[in-house]
């Protein structure tokens, strides 16, 4: 895990490696462990590492390989095996590094070595003698890769903030990001960003610049929504997925030459990674655990159930119990962090869960994307219940505002068509899935889930140099889940057949509890101190100027913010989604430090 960065001119002016240095600075949290820049004429490429795999400067990036140089982030889980076949084929090693691996399988296979590659990954590569530079990014966007198209060439970069950086980029609010925004609940499906200037590459695509400044984009991998040939009794589904799982938790285990522990919530999904780890023989297996402050209305931490988890499987466990207050005063921290605005309240618990994890550890695995793989949101039954065109079912039970209600928000500058609405229509008809429900979870799992939670947990953790590993979204395991009939995902209230996996390996109260979200009373409540926060944001002579939203509108919340019509239809708080981007463009774009 690292943070890659760099810059390339078509017109023949060389590059001033000068442009890297503060790009690198805002990666230097990334990767801690040592920072690389190679130049070359036209082209720079810089590289910060977190040491994971060959921790021996033979790691050390961008990597040289004659006249192929590469800076990479993620993780190849197979490399072992592909290092093995490559040798095998005359190719000659100097690391044990799978960076090393994606060179010789590039020079073996070409691009078409992606479809070999296990793992989340992001890189460039820089080919000489052809002088062309691919990007690429793995099958479900796990790791982040943004560009900036520039005037004589193209900049890009693990964040955002990097991008920024270097300075020259256009960050006048995009109006298309800006309706999805504001629609899908912080998700701004690729290209495009909520900036003008910044573009990002969609999962499971490679872009190449040619040598006169033309950029190809091509799909390399789909996911398929269909059932198999030979039909499975359940039994056999619970043991057909119960593999998967098991192989791709010991995969991440595995592919590290440091420690593996686990973000251990409490829930079926991470507790499902510490039963695999266990039967995987991982020993003196440390598991992590954040709680806050009760509130009358709830209680602020579930360390009930990991604490039952942990003593069932004897781990090392440590739990961190942070003040309500606390959450509040580190939220603006924890905004800085975020490569793009994110919505999700809980960003800042995976912030200060991975700031005292990242003192114990560098990998952990987490149990995000099973919710989106196997159905567990409450929203599926209710859009498998609706009737009508795919759109009809799904819109009313996911949008946070309909196009009406978004025009009414934004300023009148801002406005545009119903752009998500047909953006979503067209993804869920797209072929290739059998059902109505495999088009939604297609959908959630290639694309939402993309920008929140997977970008969240990336940003958080790695604002403290901490490697997050999800094997829920292990790709072998989710094309075995999407040969699953839908039916037996939602079930008795979703994740059935994680439920079935669960009998007889965690205790009973783990596996039947309801599904909760991450539990932060401090800001679930839009009132106290939170409320005040927001007002003063969205209240600031910054926001007046900038002139984002509809005064009126904003005025309406303030005055009724928990008024039914004021969360969404999947219980998100309009207000806080106003406020947290206005806070993400004071902060991360015009450097106000709140």
């Amino acid at each position: 895990m690292c943070g890659i960065c760099g810059q390339i001119h078509w017109n023949g002016e060389a590059v001033d490696a000068a442009v890297l240095k503060p790009m690198l600075a805002e990666l230097e949290r990334r990767g801690p462990d040592d920072e690389g820049i190679w130049q070359h004429d036209q082209v720079a490429l810089g590289h910060r590492r977190l040491a994971i795999i060959d921790l021996s400067p033979a790691g050390h990036q961008p990597m040289v390989d004659e006249e192929l140089v590469l800076v990479f982030n993620g993780c190849i889980y197979n490399y072992r095996e592909l290092r093995s076949e490559l040798e095998a084929l005359g190719h000659m090693f100097r690391s044990h590094s799978d960076t090393e691996v994606i060179i010789k399988a590039f020079r073996q296979w070409g691009i078409d070595c992606l479809q070999r590659f296990d793992g989340m990954f992001a890189f460039a590569l820089w080919d000489d003698h052809h002088q062309q530079l691919w990007l690429a990014r793995d099958r479900f966007g796990i790791k982040p890769l943004y560009y900036a198209p520039l005037d004589n060439g193209l900049r890009f970069a693990s964040n955002v903030q990097a991008l920024l950086a270097a300075g020259g980029i256009d960050t006048d609010i995009d109006p298309v990001g800006l309706h999805h925004q504001l629609t899908l609940h912080g998700v701004v499906p690729a290209p495009h960003t909520i900036l003008k200037g910044v573009r990002k590459l969609a999962p499971a695509h490679w872009m190449l610049m040619q040598p006169n400044g033309e950029l190809i984009t091509r799909r390399w991998w789909w996911l398929k929504a269909e059932r198999p040939v030979q039909a499975r009794s359940e039994d056999e589904w619970v043991e057909y997925i119960g593999e998967g799982l098991r192989d791709a938790v010991r995969k991440r285990m595995l592919a590290a030459d440091v420690p593996v522990g686990v973000l251990l919530s409490g829930g079926i999904d991470s507790s499902l990674i510490v039963a695999m780890l266990a039967e995987a023989g991982q020993q003196d297996l440390r598991t992590f655990t954040i709680g806050f402050e009760d509130a009358p209305e709830e209680k602020g931490s579930e360390f009930e159930f990991s604490d039952a988890v942990a003593e069932y499987y004897g781990t090392r466990h440590e739990k961190y119990l942070i003040p309500n207050a606390a959450a509040l005063t580190r939220l603006p921290e924890a905004v800085c962090a975020m490569s793009e605005p994110m919505f999700g309240q809980d960003a800042v618990g995976f912030y200060l869960l991975s700031e005292q994890v990242s003192k114990a550890v560098k990998v952990v695995q987490t149990g995000q994307g099973a919710d989106e793989v196997f159905g567990g949101y409450f929203w599926y039954p209710r859009m498998q219940a609706a009737t009508g065109a795919p759109i009809d079912r799904f819109a009313p039970h996911y949008f946070d505002r309909d196009h009406d209600e978004w025009l009414q928000a934004v300023s009148e500058r801002y406005h545009t068509d119903d752009v998500t609405r047909a953006l979503v229509a067209q993804a869920l008809e797209e072929p290739g899935a059998e059902t109505f429900m495999d088009q939604v979870l297609r959908f959630d799992v290639t694309t939402l889930i993309v920008d929140d939670p997977v970008k969240r947990v990336d940003n958080m953790t790695m604002a403290w140099g901490l490697e997050a590993r999800v094997p829920f979204l292990d790709h072998h395991l989710v094309e075995r889940a999407f040969e699953l009939p839908p039916e037996l995902k939602l079930k008795r209230g979703g994740k059935y057949i994680l439920k079935r996996l669960a009998e007889g390996r965690l205790p009973e109260k783990v596996i039947h509890r309801p599904k909760v979200a991450f539990p932060m009373p401090a800001l679930k409540y839009v009132r106290g101190e939170f409320y005040e926060f927001m007002r003063q944001i969205l209240t600031s002579e910054r926001a007046r100027q900038r002139g984002l939203f509809n005064p009126a509108h904003v005025e309406k919340l303030l005055a009724e913010p928990e008024a039914d019509w004021s969360y969404t239809a999947i219980q998100g708080s309009k207000l806080w989604q106003l406020a947290l981007l206005e806070l993400w463009l004071q902060q991360v774009v015009d450097g106000i430090r709140w």
